[in-house]
């Protein structure tokens, strides 16, 4: 009992320190979990042992992983998004099992080859898809195009299980003893295994549909919320079970019981709270990945191990780019879907450890592809790293290698800095009040598609002076800057201020801060981008919550007046120290719930009267 507290303490102490230090010197967490994985490891400071048995317990977090993702799709949306599925990942598992498999013919036996084209044709869903959350890119185009593989490829670990036994070449001599189970299928002729396995299947779409909704609902009426938890873990962990005793992917069943689950209404319950065991024990299995690394195999094999890596990345790519063309993906997409699926997946570590307990590959072979697909998850942050600035750097060059537009500034008294979605709301409000301003923008994708629209928009980066001279900066009233970027918007205000003294300034703010950094430069005409829709949207909950619409209107406005008479002193404040802005911040935002109180309490019956008679809402 000591020693697993102690390998707990070393496992979860390793992750508090190292995915911090990760996320600060913006490498994402995977990449900190399999560095602490590398630290703590049998070479490094060897402060954990038994690698491959935390290893198999953490492979239990994949499963709730894919559980929780099945839980955010419904039957219609995957019947929505077949044909990425089954054509984008069915052609990319195909390819990369063919080409992989030709290739290591070259070397091995066919059966064996064959073995390693299936296995190696898989991806890290774990590193993928926790990568895609923290950079938000789960419901871009790209993002969800390499969702459809990632899924394709999980439900292809079942048949794949399903061939392996039959490329056995191997003779094992340890009397195929494999760990206990409660009951073993495999002693029972094949019809019955088939049926056996239908009747699991069917089982899981039973309990999901039907059987778990009574259960939950007794749960929910306890207002235990512990119990919930221990339901929500044991209907995972049963599945799990019940997968594995039938020889199928427990990965799988918890996904189709997400998908049956995802139409309950206790699926919002389920998901929060399976997801700290989900992120915690993914965070363990990508440390024993990093632990699981054999460096004394790598040093002796070092050349070997690394043209393998390399290989498998390239190869990987190379397919992956020729099926993005083939299913017309966006150019900028491409290389990044390409980039996201190149590497090994954790289902691997299981299938050349399925393939070794049942003769299909020989120790020797499975030990330095394990590594190479090791590698190649190491590696899979740094060239998301590495995609991320050589793709930020080719926007850039594209955009300097286009000129910018020449610009027809005759009669202009307004410079508008940035159409993106604020800008192009702003512009079309004043165009339709009859003021045209002269719209620059430097997203000459955004430029094209607006014009289409009918805009009059020019392409630049208006941080240039002489960019901002050809815009009639000399002879403008107003200079507005919805650009979005505070770096650049700084930029703009000093140029505009040495150069253009005359011009007023108004500017647009993503949040307080930055609000509190433009008002260090002198600029009063502040507008922070969510406020104004806060507050509406503020104003519209009174009304539905029973409030009388004049008095929503009033708060609404008393909040907004407090608050922008509220930020002046608090950015003084804010130089002096943080204890003093955070104590001014609390004394107002008091003050403030104070007056607004004191304002519902009066007695303005008549003026309401009056208000509310010409009022089209009431």
């Amino acid at each position: 009992m000591e020693s697993f507290l102690l390998q707990l303490f070393i496992f979860l102490a390793a992750a508090a320190i190292a995915v911090p230090i990760a996320k600060k010197l913006g490498l994402g967490s995977v990449l900190g979990y399999l560095m602490a994985g590398i630290i703590i490891g049998p070479f490094g400071l060897s402060l954990i042992a038994d690698i491959e048995e935390v290893m198999h317990f953490t492979e239990f977090g994949v499963v709730m992983m894919l559980f929780l993702v099945g839980l955010e799709l419904k039957p219609s949306l995957l019947w929505q998004m077949r044909t990425p599925i089954l054509g984008m990942g069915g052609m990319q598992v195909v390819l990369s099992s063919i080409i992989i498999s030709g290739i290591a013919l070259m070397f091995l036996p066919w059966q064996q080859a064959v073995a390693v084209g299936l296995t190696l044709s898989l991806s890290s869903t774990a590193i993928v898809l926790q990568t895609l959350r923290e950079k938000g890119l789960m419901n871009t185009s790209s993002g969800r195009s390499i969702f459809s593989v990632l899924l394709f490829q999980d439900l292809a670990v079942i048949p794949i299980l399903a061939v392996l036994p039959f490329l056995a070449t191997i003779a094992m001599h340890d009397g195929g003893q494999h760990e206990a189970a409660l009951f073993d299928i495999s002693v029972l002729p094949e019809y019955m295994q088939i049926i056996i396995t239908l009747l699991a299947i069917l089982s899981i779409f039973f309990i999901g549909k039907y059987a778990s909704r009574p259960i939950f609902r007794t749960i929910a009426a306890t207002r235990v919320r512990e119990i919930f938890v221990a339901a929500a873990l044991a209907l995972v962990v049963g599945i799990s079970i019940l997968m594995t005793a039938v020889g199928l992917s427990p990965a799988l069943g918890t996904f189709l019981a997400g998908v049956v689950l995802a139409g309950s209404e206790y699926r919002h319950e389920l998901e929060s709270d399976i997801e700290p065991f989900k992120g915690l024990l993914l965070g363990i299995f990508f440390i024993s990945i990093g632990a699981s690394l054999n460096f004394t195999l790598i040093g002796e094999e070092i050349m070997l191990i690394a043209g393998l890596t390399a290989a498998l990345i390239a190869f990987k790519w190379l397919i992956l780019v020729g099926t993005s063309l083939i299913f017309g993906m966006e150019k900028k997409d491409r290389s990044f879907f390409a980039v996201a699926l190149a590497q090994g997946g954790e289902f691997a570590f299981v299938l050349f450890q399925f393939s070794r307990i049942n003769g299909v590959l020989p120790n020797q072979t499975i030990e330095p592809l394990i590594s190479a697909v090791a590698i190649s998850m190491f590696l899979t942050p740094l060239l998301f790293l590495a995609h991320e600035k050589f793709s930020s750097s080719a926007q850039g060059d594209e955009e300097d290698r286009r000129d910018s537009d020449t610009i027809d500034h005759t009669g202009h008294k307004v410079i508008l800095a940035g159409f993106g979605r604020l800008g192009t709301d702003l512009g079309r409000f004043l165009i339709s009040a009859g003021v045209k301003p002269v719209i620059i923008d430097h997203d000459a994708d955004n430029v094209d598609v607006l014009r289409k629209f009918g805009f009059e928009v020019y392409y630049g980066d208006i941080t240039r002076l002489d960019l901002l001279e050809a815009a009639g900066a000399a002879e403008a009233e107003l200079l507005i800057i919805t650009i979005g970027d505070i770096d650049k918007s700084r930029k703009l205000i000093e140029l505009a201020g040495k150069h253009y003294p005359h011009l007023k300034i108004a500017v647009n703010a993503s949040d307080r801060t930055s609000a509190h950094e433009l008002m260090d430069m002198g600029v009063t005409n502040i507008r922070r981008e969510t406020f104004g829709s806060a507050l509406a949207l503020g104003q519209d909950s009174l009304k539905l919550l029973g409030f009388d619409p004049y008095e929503a209107h009033k708060l609404m406005r008393i909040f907004r007046k407090k608050d922008e008479e509220m930020m002046p002193e608090l950015n003084k404040m804010r130089h002096k120290s943080e204890d003093s802005y955070i104590s001014m911040y609390q004394k107002h935002s008091e003050d403030l719930e104070k007056l607004m109180a004191l304002d519902l309490n009066l007695n303005m019956e008549e003026i309401d009267k009056a208000w509310t008679a010409s009022n089209p809402e009431k």
